[in-house]
């Protein structure tokens, strides 16, 4: 099995804490430390920086390099122990920038105190360093015991600040992408180095329905490196007004809407060395919550209840911006349109939760999880235009809503004119509208605030998910029949030569 890999991160607010300590006036090297919770994914785990311990008089030695004392350390690593944390080591490089390796000195000193700190908390010391251009650099000390332990660099190190994601990366670890010819007008609008970081993202997309599908292949025009996408529902007919790309072949053989999302976003893809994953099981899922926490940013394209509070927990908890909207067309009850509306969002510290936001009633995700929201007989009881209904929805308009996502994504990673994503926003079709939400924070009292940064001792939001079982094992069904295992033998292998030739022609163009 591959080693896990690492990541780091903080908040904005604790991001402000440590740079007003670590980047002195008069020029010198210091340091503090801090409080971490784990957040364990399936291939990656993140340290969330929770809370600063700064240093009393006498707890470090500043001398144009800067040390921590034995003292310091065990009165960090018993409080991190009675919050259930591990312990951060952080110190500053003033007068570099970019990623930092460690010097002999810094490495010394965080290795003399990692079996320390493992011993009383039971996790590894992770070290960070902060340079001068806000850069922060870090590492897992998860490897030996003794006097041979040793580091596990991270692969960025991400601070959630409240109206943008700043990532610095580990050239090393994840190094930067090679320029494509393909990608020649994509980077002109924001530069080779801004290209460069957006295309190393880890971007998970929720839900591959109309929304989804056109936010996941841009994502892949757009030079992303890795996509996944997640979906447990299988194409229908009556899906192939709204699929963009879907055929009726795709319906005939029982695809799911991940299956088709994966194909159009290979072909869509001008990263070199495109990795993409597409699972068929629900965010709702423990299996899809695990994958989730590996990616560095979530697009939320779901319209239902359940999935939405565990992305709105996902967040704040593990420090993972999603990126949520929707829309809701809404008919006349005899026919007729009275118009449309779509909203989006980003959501995570800072922000206010989809909760407070109005994307999801909490009393609702226990009549999901129950099944009654899968019942026709209850849903034909609810009234016409209650929100549980199924909203109609058709492919013109939902572009709209997957160009607003995207356009909060750009926002939030590039910081066009530098500024940050514009808080949730509201288009009216009918008068044609754009209105900012008033609602920017949590209402007093929200949970999700108070649960920043709490990683696995988070409540979890997850659950056996009846209704994505029953659609598997039905999908599963229809593709046994002989009629349809015929077909689908010829189309996967023309699936197989088309995607072989879409890689020879990126290596042609790379050349």
């Amino acid at each position: 099995m591959t080693q896990p890999s690492w990541s780091a991160a903080l908040t904005g607010s604790v991001h402000h804490e440590l740079r007003e300590h670590l980047l002195r006036a008069d020029g010198q090297e210091d340091v503090c430390l801090a409080t971490y919770r784990l957040s364990t994914g399936v291939r990656r785990r993140s340290g969330l920086v929770r809370e600063t311990i700064m240093p009393r008089d006498g707890d470090r030695l500043v001398h144009g390099t800067a040390s921590f004392t034995t003292p310091y350390v065990l009165r960090a690593a018993e409080r991190a122990a009675a919050d259930q944390c591990g312990v951060v080591a952080l110190h500053s490089h003033p007068g570099s920038r970019g990623w930092q390796g460690m010097s002999c000195a810094d490495r010394s000193t965080e290795a003399s105190y990692a079996n320390l700190v493992r011993e009383i908390t039971g996790l590894p010391l992770i070290g960070m360093t902060l340079a001068g251009d806000d850069y922060w650099s870090a590492r897992a000390w998860d490897q030996g015991v003794g006097r041979h332990v040793a580091a596990t660099e991270c692969e960025n190190a991400r601070v959630v600040h409240d109206d943008r994601l700043v990532v610095s990366w580990n050239d090393t670890v994840r190094p930067a992408p090679t320029p494509q010819p393909t990608q020649v007008r994509t980077a002109h609008c924001w530069g080779d180095a801004v290209q460069a970081d957006i295309a190393r993202l880890r971007i998970l997309v929720v839900g591959a329905g109309s929304v989804g599908l056109t936010v996941a292949i841009a994502l892949a025009a757009t030079g992303i490196e890795h996509i996944a996408v997640m979906d447990h529902d299988t194409i229908t007919n009556i899906n192939l007004d709204r699929l963009l790309g879907a055929k009726p072949l795709d319906a005939f053989l029982a695809r799911s809407k991940s299956q088709l999302c994966y194909r159009l976003v290979a072909d869509a893809a001008t990263a070199n060395n495109p990795q993409h994953d597409a699972w068929e099981h629900s965010v709702c899922e423990p299996a899809g919550f695990l994958n989730l926490l590996d990616f560095d940013v979530v697009f939320s394209c779901v319209d239902r209840p359940w999935p939405r509070y565990v992305l709105n927990t996902a967040a704040y908890s593990d420090l993972v911006p999603v990126i949520d909207g929707g829309i809701h067309v809404d008919p006349f009850p005899h026919g007729g349109m009275r118009g449309a509306m779509w909203r989006s969002h980003v959501v995570g510290p800072g922000r206010a939760c989809l909760a407070c936001n109005g994307q999801y009633h909490p009393s609702h995700v226990a009549l999901e999880r129950d099944g009654s929201l899968d019942d026709p007989t209850y849903i034909s009881g609810l009234p016409f235009d209650h929100p549980l209904r199924v909203r109609q929805n058709v492919s013109v308009l939902s572009v709209n809503c997957a160009g607003a996502l995207l356009a909060q994504f750009i926002s939030l990673v590039v910081t066009p004119g530098g500024l940050g994503d514009p808080g949730a926003l509201r288009y009216q079709l009918g008068p044609h509208l754009l209105q900012r939400d008033a609602t920017t924070t949590c209402i007093p009292g929200c949970p999700y605030p108070a649960n920043t940064g709490t990683g696995d001792l988070r409540l979890d939001p997850t659950g056996r998910h009846l209704a994505a079982e029953r659609e598997r094992a039905a999908r599963t069904r229809a593709q046994r029949r002989p009629d349809v295992r015929i077909v689908r033998a010829g189309d996967d292998l023309l699936l197989s030569l088309r995607a072989r030739l879409n890689r020879r022609a990126r290596q042609c163009s790379a050349v």
